[in-house]
């Protein structure tokens, strides 16, 4: 698996960006957002039970990393079609303010080592990358389990200061200072 310091794979995907079909469907690669930081959040499948909940959850948090100069991805190993058709029917993401990326030939997925074995789809993997494309966090759950978005922007907070960060560190608080 990818890891810490690692270079971000390059990626070329498709992305659902609206509801409109006129407008659903971008392109989106690697370098898609210079000089920012990025969040990229894979899930298993669409129209599961824990996915939503998670997606839902980063989705009410886009402007705390948007404010961050940080730039959220979510990804799966479904078609733009299949994340079209589910943002459409599924109430909580509807107007997600990110784009939905569709990694359907797992390439994605398989540069970064998160292809689960047994369910032959992405794992639970989140990826905080640096504006020059190196990994700083890797937070990966098992397929039942979901992440605390919360505590990927608190993560993002403490590696943005490029500072020693206690246990439990929040933005606003005295870093560490080495003697």
């Amino acid at each position: 698996m990818s890891g810490v310091g690692h270079h971000f794979p390059s990626f070329a995907l498709t992305g659902v960006v609206s509801n409109d079909v006129a407008n659903a469907f971008q392109s989106f690669t690697h370098e898609s957002f210079p000089g920012k930081w990025q969040v990229l959040f894979f899930w298993p499948k669409d129209f599961t039970f824990v996915c939503p909940t998670e997606i839902a959850a980063f989705g009410k948090l886009e402007k705390e990393f948007r404010a961050r100069d940080a730039q959220l991805l979510g990804a799966s190993i479904d078609s733009e079609y299949v994340h079209l058709a589910w943002r459409r029917e599924k109430e909580e993401l509807r107007n997600l303010p990110f784009p939905m990326l569709a990694d359907v030939k797992r390439e994605l997925a398989g540069a970064l080592g998160i292809l689960d074995p047994e369910a032959g789809v992405a794992q639970r993997a989140t990826f905080i990358v640096d504006p020059q494309g190196v990994i700083r966090f890797v937070y990966v759950t098992d397929l039942n389990v979901g992440r605390n978005p919360e505590e990927v922007l608190r993560v993002l907070d403490a590696l943005q200061t490029d500072e020693l960060c206690p246990c439990n560190w929040n933005k606003g608080e005295q870093t560490l200072k080495a003697a």
